[in-house]
């Protein structure tokens, strides 16, 4: 098969995250991609926890400075970028001072954010527009985690015409990360635009979503499923994939397997292998 592109949608990378297995899944699996020969773009959010002095963090003022509109009101999207040298891999950043400058990543002594829907469709959206400025095509993209679980319908949906996502693969991964409690807002409102129908994402109407229902909407627009924790969530998302017929892919051994995840991606990849006349 030819080199598969691969676009990291992460909301942890070590060393910019604390490490834990989603942190450290998201540096490994994206610099083992990348050695075993695949190009690869890798984005997660600028959480106001991350030191950006310390990390080298500095703005791509050629990305920077478009609006995205969100409930009627414009937010600023700004894109940082910082290198891991070890790896050789650069890691870009979604940054806004409406949801990326708290402290805490989802919510602080008070409980989760009121905006946490927002500010997943923000990262989504700001993902996908900077792609399309880089004019860079993937074949294949990794969404990590719930916080990502809005980039699917997008890309499936809105963007499914766009030259860079055309005909595009999506792969949605489980975390042990689900937040307590439901969403807050008017989330069907929020995440509706165009492109996307009501038949589309008619159970984000359900004002009590938990993180189970959201995650089976990512995998709704998703070709395939990664299991990579154990959890009540996991296994309620694992079982509605199965039903869509959606290949599951389970990654939940402690030892983070490369060869198992590029298999699992390289079943996507359909262009014709290089060596071909």
């Amino acid at each position: 098969m030819s080199k598969t592109k691969i676009l990291f949608i992460n909301t942890e990378v070590m060393p910019y995250m604390s490490e834990n297995r989603t942190s450290a899944i998201g540096r490994q699996l994206a610099q083992g991609i990348q050695d075993a020969g695949h190009e690869i773009r890798t984005f997660m959010p600028r959480f106001g926890n991350i030191n950006e002095r310390r990390n080298q963090l500095h703005e791509v003022i050629r990305l920077s400075g478009m609006n995205i509109i969100i409930n009627e009101t414009d937010h600023p999207l700004i894109i940082k970028v910082a290198s891991i040298q070890a790896a050789r891999m650069q890691v870009y950043f979604i940054d806004n001072d409406d949801f990326f400058t708290r402290r805490q990543m989802y919510g602080d002594e008070k409980g989760y954010y009121q905006d946490n829907i927002e500010r997943c469709v923000f990262f989504a959206r700001g993902v996908i527009e900077t792609i399309r400025k880089l004019r860079w095509k993937p074949d294949v993209v990794y969404c990590q985690g719930w916080f990502s679980a809005i980039a699917p319908v997008y890309i499936k949906k809105a963007f499914a015409e766009d030259p860079c996502f055309r005909g595009v693969k999506v792969v949605f991964g489980m975390f042990d990360n689900a937040f307590a409690g439901p969403l807050h807002g008017n989330i069907y409102a929020t995440v509706k635009r165009e492109g996307v129908l009501k038949a589309d994402i008619v159970e984000l109407k359900d004002k009590m979503i938990d993180c189970a229902a959201l995650c089976r909407i990512a995998a709704k627009f998703s070709d395939g499923l990664i299991i990579t924790d154990e959890t009540p969530e996991a296994e309620n998302v694992r079982e509605y994939a199965k039903g869509l017929g959606i290949p599951v892919l389970d990654a939940t051994a402690e030892e983070i397997d490369i060869d198992k995840y590029e298999a699992f991606f390289e079943q996507f990849n359909t262009k014709p292998d290089d060596n071909e006349d």
